[in-house]
């Protein structure tokens, strides 16, 4: 789940948790070195430690808050046709990731957070211009690929490793097209920035009312 104040997700047992206390045990088992179809049956509950659960659900939450990004950023009149099928195009991307992701942390018997569990804000004037839409999805796309590298950096099951890197490699090339976008080199540095799961758990926290 994403967010401080959000509410709790119960499993089947009735047990509560809240997004902090699951990242939280999460990033200690990763400190101790603790096509949806596709992805689907590929991880058994048992197999998956907490480590790796934490970064399945730290990166659903990232792609639910792409995707609410670009639906209101759609639902302006700052954008141009080009930028409405620039944030169209990821956002179907961004849907299919956190589809897979769903259907990663089903088969490993946890509660997926959805939409519904969060209540996504942004900064002032955020969707006052085609300027600052295009900025705000570079930035959150910077922040979800670092994601992303910093999961595979950690993951200990090795099969949960291919879905991320594929994602990865799509959500650079969202950034590539919002680059240009803005005007700026398609091409960016020779090495992207993997990310802590606390530094994205923190980052995160901002879109969050």
């Amino acid at each position: 789940m994403v967010g401080r104040a959000m509410r709790t997700v119960r499993t089947g047992n009735a047990r509560a948790f809240d997004r902090g206390s699951l990242l939280r045990r999460g990033a200690l088992a990763v400190a101790a070195g603790a096509g949806v179809g596709a992805f689907a049956g590929r991880a058994a509950a048992d197999t998956i430690p907490d480590g790796d659960v934490a970064y399945l659900r730290l990166l659903l939450g990232a792609e639910l808050l792409k995707a609410d990004f670009q639906t209101r950023a759609l639902a302006t009149k700052q954008l141009d046709a080009p930028g409405k099928a620039l944030l169209s195009r990821i956002r179907a991307d961004d849907t299919a990731h956190a589809a897979a992701l769903t259907a990663l942390m089903n088969d490993a018997g946890q509660q997926p957070t959805t939409a519904d569990d969060i209540d996504f804000s942004y900064p002032a004037r955020t969707f006052s211009s085609r300027s600052s839409i295009v900025k705000l999805a570079e930035q959150l796309g910077t922040l979800t690929l670092g994601a992303y590298l910093g999961a595979l950096e950690n993951l200990q099951v090795p099969r949960l490793r291919l879905p991320v890197a594929q994602i990865a490699a799509n959500e650079a090339q969202q950034l590539s097209a919002l680059a240009r976008a803005l005007g700026r080199p398609a091409i960016g540095r020779p090495f992207a920035a993997a990310l802590a799961i606390d530094v994205v758990s923190a980052s995160l926290d901002r879109y969050e009312s």
